[in-house]
């Protein structure tokens, strides 16, 4: 089976003053319907993984491949509907926007698309209840707790099927029993729809919901784990890779249930 997001020794350079790899020889494979997330101290090259994979930036040298395509290949045009059908973000700094309600925001992407009316209204209503929103579908982001607008914008990234999410430190604002809603929201995205769930994160809680772990250090590929059948031993052994690695890392405010 080949996989869907497929990075074959790719190293990013950025020129300016002084020139910085952001990645060296890394390679990476995301099967359909894996939860991983992607760990490292900062400035390690996680942003610089997820931003290639989002087709932001494209590889100084190497391979990538995303659900059989060659980002490198398209157009700007061409690029930025690719990313429209098949990639969904999910952002720490939430982005709705504050002049629409949260059923507008989550429509949003569907309307850029101009499916027909009731096609989204059918969307929207099954997301809608999916995400515990029903009661403030009506309300504005300036009315919403922090984690009823993550829950809105994991809707906005859900509303066109990706097949891929994006996620960089979503629990990062939030707080425990809201980042605890939300890793359990993107579990059960990624069981029922078989999404492939691809998460930066600092947080070692946030980490033992995926499964498999990918541990990065200074661009390069340092380590990964695969989960195990109980999310405490894999929290522990996730920490055990944490500090070999070295750097700083933040500890959770989500408790381990």
């Amino acid at each position: 089976m080949e996989p869907l997001v497929k990075l074959t020794e790719v190293t990013k350079i950025y020129e300016s003053k002084v020139m910085k790899r952001a990645l060296n020889r890394l390679s990476f494979n995301a099967m359909e319907g894996e939860f991983i997330a992607v760990m490292g101290p900062s400035g390690s090259g996680k942003t610089t993984l997820l931003n290639m994979i989002a087709t932001i930036d494209l590889p100084t040298y190497g391979g990538l491949i995303i659900d059989g395509v060659e980002p490198d290949s398209l157009s700007e045009n061409e690029l930025a509907l690719f990313r429209r059908r098949h990639l969904g973000f999910v952002f720490q700094d939430i982005n709705l926007l504050n002049m629409l309600t949260v059923e507008e925001n989550i429509v949003l992407p569907l309307t850029l698309d101009g499916l027909p009316v009731e096609e989204m209204e059918r969307r929207v209503a099954e997301l809608v209840q999916k995400l515990r929103l029903t009661e403030i579908v009506n309300n504005r982001p300036d009315e919403l707790s922090g984690g009823q607008a993550q829950r809105t914008a994991i809707g906005r990234a859900l509303i066109h099927k990706p097949k891929i999410i994006l996620a960089d430190e979503p629990t990062g604002n939030l707080d425990s029993k809201s980042a605890k809603d939300v890793l359990e929201l993107l579990s059960q995205v990624n069981q029922d729809e078989r999404t492939t769930i691809i998460m930066v994160t600092h947080d070692p809680i946030a980490a033992s919901y995926c499964d498999r772990v990918l541990f990065i250090k200074d661009g390069e590929f340092f380590n990964e784990i695969y989960k195990d059948e109980r999310r405490q031993t894999f929290y522990q052994r996730i920490l055990n890779v944490l500090s070999l690695l070295g750097g700083h890392h933040d500890l959770s405010t989500i408790r381990l249930s």
